[in-house]
């Protein structure tokens, strides 16, 4: 399937192996990725941009430790280990990543107070990061979605898409998941049911 645009979720130091949050094989999907990149016209990525402190820290919250979950204003929220903080080496794409074809890079989790999964929608399902509106204004219909991790940041993303009105592919072989309580046959299943096409 030829997508109007490709969309790399993520894929930055961090989320690989030897970063603060650390996908199994989050660095094997980088040469795919590549490939897709220098054979799809238009190409998007997102960045994880958290300021020190962010709300979705465990170390933020005294006593709570890393893959615990909390209740937020805008509901149920997973604690994480300090991570993408922004200007830090985390935050950087992996450097493997051919990614200066990109025509736009999506930051998200810059507000300290909200966390952000979706390329489209920060965590509380309203506020949108523009990417919708970006996309049909350049006329693209179509995207397929790559990198980290399936079961939150990719499979959100894929969700929005679909709600937003695009036909929405998220090639497998081009993500990793982290299966945080069985998050990620959740998540498949929810983007099955959503009509978003698993390659």
């Amino acid at each position: 399937m030829a997508a109007d645009a490709l969309i790399v979720i993520d894929l930055q130091n961090d989320f690989c192996p030897g970063g603060a949050l650390a996908v199994a094989g989050g660095d094997e999907v980088v040469p795919l990725v590549n490939d897709l990149i220098r054979n799809t016209e238009h190409v998007i990525l997102t960045q994880d941009w958290h300021p020190a402190g962010h709300s979705s820290f465990a170390s933020t919250h005294h006593g709570k430790q890393p893959f615990e979950a909390i209740d937020m204003p805008y509901g149920t929220q997973a604690l994480w280990p300090d991570h993408c903080i922004q200007g830090s080496r985390g935050a950087d794409f992996h450097t493997g990543l051919a990614w200066s074809k990109a025509e736009l890079v999506i930051r998200k989790g810059f507000r300290s107070g909200i966390d952000s999964y979706s390329a489209f929608f920060e965590n509380d399902r309203l506020t949108p990061t523009g990417l919708a509106g970006y996309l049909r204004e350049r006329g693209i219909g179509e995207i397929m979605l790559v990198g980290l991790a399936t079961d939150f940041c990719v499979a959100y993303s894929a969700l929005d898409a679909v709600k937003q009105g695009f036909a929405t592919s998220v090639r497998l072989d081009g993500c990793r998941a982290i299966d945080l309580n069985g998050s990620l046959d959740a998540m498949m299943g929810a983007m099955r049911d959503a009509g978003v096409k698993l390659l």
